[in-house]
This record gives C-alpha cells, sequence and structure tokens, in this order.
C-alpha cells in the first residue's frame, strides 16, 4: 500500500479529513506550513509522521510524495493556493484529491494535467467530496434509469435540517459561496460549455417531500459527465441551501453584474461580500449532526420530459466531505482504480463500485 499525505491537515476541512483516514486504521504523513501545529497534531494522535511544505512552494510540495501515493490537499481558496500542489502531484506521478467547490480550478487543472496523470497511470480526482460526488451518484442512477433516450440532466444540491442562518457553515464553504456570487458559472448546453451569471436561473426540485427551489449554480458535472455518458448533451447544477432567497437571486445576480461593471462597484461588491466570511474554523459535531446532504437528479430526454427522478441522501456535508476523501484516497492508495488521468468519481472507480462505496459512507439513493 503506498503513503497517503493530507496537506492542510491541521485546518477545518484537513482535521476532518484525518479523522476519516484514522477512522479506516490508516496513519497518514500530515503535511503543513507550521511546524508547531503539525508537531502538536502528530503526537495528538499517536505520532504521526509528518512534514512542513507551503502549498505555494513546488519544490516542498514535490518532496511529499513519489509515483503512486496519494497527496490530499484542503488548502484553498483553490485559484490562489491549488495550482502548484496539482502540479507538484502531477509531476511525481502521484494520485492527487482535493476539496475544492471550484469549478474552474477543476477546469484549469483537467487542461493542464489530464494526460500528464494519464501517462504516469495517476488519477487526479477534484472537488471530491459534497462538492460534487453526489451528483456523479445521482446522476449515474438517473441515467440507468432513465435509459438510452436521456439527454439532459438537472441536478439540485439541498441541505436537510438548519444551517441556522449560515452559522452551520465553515468559513471556507463561506467565502467560496460569496466569491461564487460574483463569477459567471459553467451549464453544458447542447453539448458545449457555456458562461452564465451564477444565480440567474431557478429550478425547483422534488427534495424531502416537498418542492424546493435552487438557483443556477457551478458543479463538475459539467465537466465530466459526457465523459461517462456521451448521450448526454446538457447539464445544469442547482444550489438550494438557501431556498428562501432562492426566488429573489436572478434578481440579485443582475444587480451584481451591473455593479461590477465599474471598478467603484466590484470593490463596494467585493466590501460587503467579505463580511459574510466571519470567522476560522466551521460547525462543530453537535452543529453537523443537525443537517445531512440530499441531492437530486432530473434525467430528461431531448424534448425535456422527465424520464428519470432520483435523490441520494447522506450525512452532513462536511464529514460526508471527509469520509468521501478519506475511502478515494484508500483505494488509490492500493491500486484499485479503473482509469487514469483528471476524471470524474465514475470514471476512476467504475459507477457499481462508487455506489457501494458510497453505502458504507451513508450516502445512499432514497427514491
Amino acid at each position: 500500500m503506498k503513503q497517503i499525505v493530507l496537506l492542510g491537515a491541521t485546518g477545518y476541512a484537513g482535521g476532518l479529513v484525518l479523522s476519516a483516514l484514522l477512522g479506516r486504521g490508516l496513519r497518514p504523513v500530515l503535511a503543513g506550513s507550521n511546524p508547531q501545529k503539525l508537531a502538536a497534531l502528530a503526537a495528538a494522535h499517536g505520532d504521526l509522521p509528518f512534514q512542513v511544505a507551503a502549498a505555494t512552494d513546488l519544490a516542498s510540495v514535490r518532496s511529499l510524495v513519489g509515483p503512486g501515493d496519494v497527496l490530499i490537499t484542503t488548502v484553498g481558496p483553490f485559484q490562489q493556493l491549488g495550482v502548484t500542489v496539482a502540479r507538484a502531484a502531477a509531476e511525481q506521478g502521484a494520485h492527487y484529491i482535493d476539496s475544492t467547490g471550484e469549478v474552474d480550478f477543476s477546469r484549469l487543472i483537467t487542461s493542464r494535467h489530464h494526460q500528464q496523470a494519464q501517462a504516469a497511470g495517476a488519477v487526479m480526482l477534484s472537488a471530491f467530496g459534497n462538492d460534487y460526488v453526489p451528483g456523479f451518484l445521482a446522476a449515474g442512477h438517473a441515467i440507468q434509469e432513465g435509459g438510452p433516450e436521456v439527454q439532459a440532466l438537472e441536478i439540485g444540491y439541498f441541505i436537510d435540517g438548519s444551517l441556522n442562518g449560515g452559522k452551520g457553515l465553515s468559513q471556507g464553504t463561506r467565502k467560496t459561496a460569496a466569491e461564487g456570487l460574483l463569477e459567471p458559472v459553467l451549464e453544458r448546453s447542447h453539448g458545449r460549455l457555456v458562461r452564465r451569471r451564477a444565480g440567474s436561473r431557478t429550478q425547483t426540485f422534488h427534495a424531502g417531500g416537498k418542492r424546493k427551489a435552487a438557483v443556477l449554480a457551478s458543479g463538475t458535472e459539467v465537466l465530466y459527465l459526457t465523459n461517462d455518458f456521451p448521450q448526454v448533451q446538457s447539464v445544469a447544477v442547482y444550489n438550494g441551501w438557501f431556498p428562501s432567497t432562492s426566488r429573489i437571486m436572478p434578481a440579485l445576480a443582475l444587480a451584481l453584474s451591473a455593479l461590477r461593471r465599474t471598478e467603484i462597484g466590484t470593490r463596494a461588491v467585493k466590501s460587503i461580500l467579505s463580511r459574510t466570511v466571519g470567522p476560522a474554523g466551521g460547525p462543530d459535531a453537535d452543529e453537523r449532526s443537525l443537517t445531512g446532504a440530499r441531492t437530486v437528479a432530473i434525467a430528461k430526454d431531448s424534448a425535456g420530459q422527465t424520464l428519470a427522478e432520483v435523490q441520494v441522501t447522506g450525512p452532513n456535508v462536511y464529514d460526508l466531505t471527509g469520509e468521501l476523501m478519506a475511502w478515494a484516497a484508500e483505494k488509490l492508495a492500493r491500486g484499485e482504480f479503473a482509469n487514469s488521468g483528471v476524471i470524474s468519481p465514475i470514471e476512476a472507480f467504475g459507477f457499481d463500485e462508487l455506489v457501494q462505496g458510497c453505502r458504507e459512507l451513508g450516502l445512499v439513493r432514497t427514491r
């Protein structure tokens, strides 16, 4: 079994991944930029090995892994802090897993490193957590049920329970969500990737026995699902975490877009949104236990008729992300994967294996 390295181990997301790895009986190498925090964390968990590395220092990240090792990174924002890490993994022929929700980052490393990783027999999994594994799982079930006539998918992400006005979110999630309001999102439309305003369109889904609204958002499903299922020509992803505000989001998105056309407006918008980021860290175990993850996939034919509608549910998004990354890391470290390159969860492990692995973690189809 190859070595697993966790970069960002002392952060909030890194701590959840570490707990999941330890729960699987694994002893990862802890990595980060603060030697004192690393040493204390390593000692607290039975003297785990650790190594100092900075996410923006190519040489230090390359020194963490060799061919076939697994590099997990939770260090974001990924557009600023993840590019060098992905490059280091690709150059070393190491497997790679990140926790980003930034789809443009996933697209970037696909364009830069897919062929390199494929040639090395390495797997690079971007956004391998609640962003966006449940969407692939739900989509796969919906396509299987809908059959060969499926040509379009609409995927909606929801939260069961209360986020307590945003207090149930980590700083990283709040920051990604705030920045996401300012950037266009990707949608696949009739075989082409196109950019739309974030939140510019609203869709309703049957979620948890209710009709819930969600707004147009980003998801790596638009990048990779057509590789898994070539007949699919259109993919759109929606976020319904805050259904009470979904109805006003198209107007808000338009207003933000108008403000950003001037330098003063852009600065004002960024200043306002920066105040929503809040303190470091994230919800504790008790707070996390109050919520669950729910994802809906609707499969349609070329005429827009619904052929299948599927739901998958799982534990809260933070524990789910940690468990998913730990599961994938163990699979890769053992050499248990189907294809290489910068690829989707389905391409990497096969759909049946993904279904089984998710079931073990409590992420299952419920309708």
